[in-house]
């Protein structure tokens, strides 16, 4: 089958969307890359880092290419690439990462569903998530209401599943029939059904939204629009490394720090080096049958810098009262059985926030 959407040819055949759904869900594993060489002399800790494969990741991306991590003395002696927020908390409950750069719900999920041993020690962004249109068909919110519209999202209690019932209470709709419409599916997955008029709409995590917009959709509504001051992602570490290593922790969210403050100066080069790790994590990690759609979406230095300045708000400040309203709502939405303070997982002494 051939597909024409604003100018450009997309193939896709039964057999290739069926291998991409599956092999988009799954851990996008970087050769288990070492990304600094271990000096068995040295008295550091080596540690193992995790990342989302999107633009959240991109002061890990930025520190790790400039060699900074390095020179603070973090010896990483490999780390992992995970498609979504979900399957990255899943990971730090079954233990083997020490620290993690990813979405903030899922980081509390993990430590009060998974009982994760972790604490969240500096911010990254904040937003960071978009609804994805096929204007031909949706031409305002009420549309996702109509009964034949298809919206991908991704699971509940995922960030994008908050927001979306953010959506519906904010423009007053039908919590059922939208609800009624939802296809439950990763951002990749829903990047690709949306290419090939398989869904409608997509609300995704970035830097799939403005993927998506480079290709003839339309961003109908941020994250920003709908949950102000909304905390989108986080730098988590183990309690273990907490405890023992309270040093390594300071020196990282002392380099998360310096990357963040660069890529907002410098956000041009910064989405270069950030879209160049992120194609280089896709072609190594989908397979061969795959690789036609993953180059077909190729992650280019300007989709990155629209996404990092119009999408996400860089920083590593953390409003403690953000993260209590995101606990609270996921108790609302039942996400979540039991309140709890945000203080228990926070430890911010590192951060200094404006």
């Amino acid at each position: 089958m051939v597909l024409q959407k604003s100018g450009k040819t997309i193939l896709v055949t039964a057999g290739t969307i069926a291998l991409a759904l599956g092999v988009a869900a799954i851990l996008m594993h970087w050769g288990n890359r070492t990304v600094e060489s271990f000096d068995p002399q040295s008295s550091s800790r080596p540690i193992r880092l995790a990342v989302e494969f999107n633009s959240h990741a991109a002061c890990f991306y930025i520190a790790e290419s400039k060699g900074w991590f390095q020179e603070e003395g973090i010896i990483i002696e490999g780390f992992d690439s995970y498609v979504t927020g979900v399957a990255l908390a899943a990971a730090l409950v079954n233990g083997g990462i020490d620290a993690a750069y990813l979405c903030l719900i899922p980081a509390i999920t993990a430590y009060t569903n998974g009982r994760a041993p972790l604490k969240i020690v500096a911010g990254t962004h904040k937003y960071g998530y978009s609804l994805a249109v096929d204007p031909v068909t949706i031409k305002s919110v009420r549309d996702l209401e109509h009964p034949q519209i298809r919206i991908g999202c991704a699971r509940e209690g995922s960030p994008t599943d908050a927001l979306l019932h953010k959506l519906i209470e904010m423009y007053h709709l039908d919590r059922t029939k939208v609800l009624d419409n939802v296809r439950r599916m990763s951002p990749p997955e829903q990047l690709m059904a949306l290419c090939a008029g398989q869904l409608d709409a997509a609300l995704m995590s970035e830097q799939y939204p403005t993927m998506a917009e480079a290709q003839g959709f339309t961003v109908l509504v941020r994250a920003q629009d709908l949950w102000p001051n909304m905390q989108g992602s986080v730098l988590v570490v183990t309690d273990e490394l907490l405890k023992k290593h309270p040093e390594v922790v300071e020196k990282l969210v002392r380099v998360t720090d310096r990357a963040t403050h660069w890529l907002t100066d410098h956000p041009e080069d910064a989405a270069s080096i950030v879209a160049s790790e992120l194609t280089r994590a896709g072609a190594q990690a989908f397979p061969l049958e795959a690789a036609a759609i993953v180059k077909g979406q190729e992650v280019l230095p300007e989709v990155v810098f629209r996404s990092l300045t119009k999408s996400l708000a860089c920083t590593t400040d953390l409003d403690p009262a953000a993260v209590q309203a995101t606990i609270d709502y996921l108790v609302k939405l039942g996400n979540m059985p039991v309140r709890f303070q945000a203080e228990d997982v926070l430890d911010l002494r590192w951060i200094h926030n404006e």
